[in-house]
């Protein structure tokens, strides 16, 4: 292991310099920076000491390394398309926007099931996605629709109640109770 630690030490201080002037050569055709072209071509120099050790002309296999990915670089920047915009301008706000929406309508079913009498029908009616009309819902719940307004606030009224106890309003100046 340290025979080889010291070959590549050695390689290293001497391509160091063929390296940085053949990558700073070719970046700019690659539309790519130098650095990262350098590092890729570490990275493949490495594989090759790994595995049959250095190669018998360095210099060459220098340049042609560089050229190769550079290469590389141009043929994925011509197949890659940019975003329409950047996902973190996404207006829904990103997964973890997503993830506390998902746990607020989890909350919020977990206290709707909790209420009591005809409450959870209600509220399930109303939140539904296909938004029903309240003559749908009083024919769905098998009441009258002029009681569906108190029966609503009143579960509303109810549901608020809970989730106030649940979740704990921020006092003045961001301290929770």
């Amino acid at each position: 292991m340290t025979l080889l630690y010291d070959s590549a030490a050695h390689v290293v201080s001497a391509l160091r310099p063929l390296v940085s002037a053949e990558a700073t050569a070719e970046a700019p055709g690659a539309a790519m920076d130098a650095g990262d072209l350098e590092q890729a071509v570490w990275v493949r120099l490495f594989e090759q000491l790994d595995g049959d050790g250095p190669p018998p002309d360095a210099a060459r296999w220098v340049r042609y390394a560089v050229r190769a990915e550079a290469r590389r670089a141009r043929r994925t920047a011509a197949r890659e398309r940019p975003y329409g915009t950047e996902p973190s301008a996404d207006p829904a706000g990103g997964p973890e926007r997503a993830a506390l929406r998902a746990e607020r309508r989890r909350t919020l079913r977990a206290a709707v099931a909790r209420t009591p009498g005809n409450c959870p029908r209600l509220l399930t009616a109303m939140l539904s996605p296909e938004d029903p009309t309240y003559r749908e819902i009083a024919g769905e719940l098998g009441i009258s629709q002029g009681s569906l307004g108190p029966m609503r606030s009143r579960c509303l009224g109810c549901l608020r109640r809970m989730l106030m106890t649940e979740v704990a309003a921020p006092e003045h100046g961001g301290k929770e109770r």
